[in-house]
């Protein structure tokens, strides 16, 4: 049986090559803790140190058969120096990009959302215009759209003023009734209507 405690770096780098995990984890023993000490100075996080030394060894024993571990302590620390690095950029571009996402986050915010609200209710209201009986929208779409007086509309559709203001009233009774369920920006935009 062979004393795996007391061979040296070079010779477990050699059973290792072979697929000794008996050697793998006497290499495991020697240089973890030291290992460790490195990363953890490096990233001062526990639990990443402790993930970054088990990708080390792994990759140690991955690569066994094609690994240039002439200097294994030097490649350890070589290696786990170069996964703390890449954790770290991985880590500024991550939070760059969560920053860039949240300042997209707060320039899309209630200005967009309102404008997109808005643009449903002027749907909303106009589908109610339409759902208007003819006469109704006529009386209201020349009132609203074309600006013209109760008077105007009374003498182009050859009735009374008073009939014209009737109509008027009933259509946005309608309209407005039928908006509630919309909510309360549906309502303001029917007042600027009047």
């Amino acid at each position: 049986m062979i004393a795996y405690s007391s061979l040296s770096d070079q010779q477990l780098a050699g059973l290792l090559r072979t697929g000794d995990q008996a050697a793998f984890a006497q290499i495991y023993e020697r240089h973890w803790r030291i290992i460790y000490a490195h990363v953890y100075k490096m990233l001062l996080d526990e639990e990443d140190a402790k993930d970054i030394v088990q990708e080390v060894f792994s990759e140690i024993w991955l690569k066994r058969e094609t690994g240039d571990y002439t200097n294994l302590g030097g490649y350890l620390y070589v290696a786990a120096r170069n996964k703390v690095l890449n954790a770290i950029k991985k880590s500024k571009y991550r939070s760059a990009y969560l920053d860039s996402l949240s300042r997209y986050a707060a320039d899309f915010s209630n200005a967009t959302l309102e404008q997109l609200q808005e643009k449903d209710m002027a749907a909303a209201i106009e589908r109610e215009i339409q759902a208007l009986p003819p006469r109704m929208r006529e009386v209201f779409q020349l009132s609203r759209k074309e600006n013209l007086s109760y008077k105007e509309i009374a003498e182009r559709l050859g009735t009374s003023p008073k009939t014209v203001k009737k109509q008027m009233f009933k259509s946005l009774e309608q309209i407005r009734t039928n908006l509630k369920d919309s909510g309360t920006i549906a309502l303001l935009m029917l007042a600027c209507l009047r």
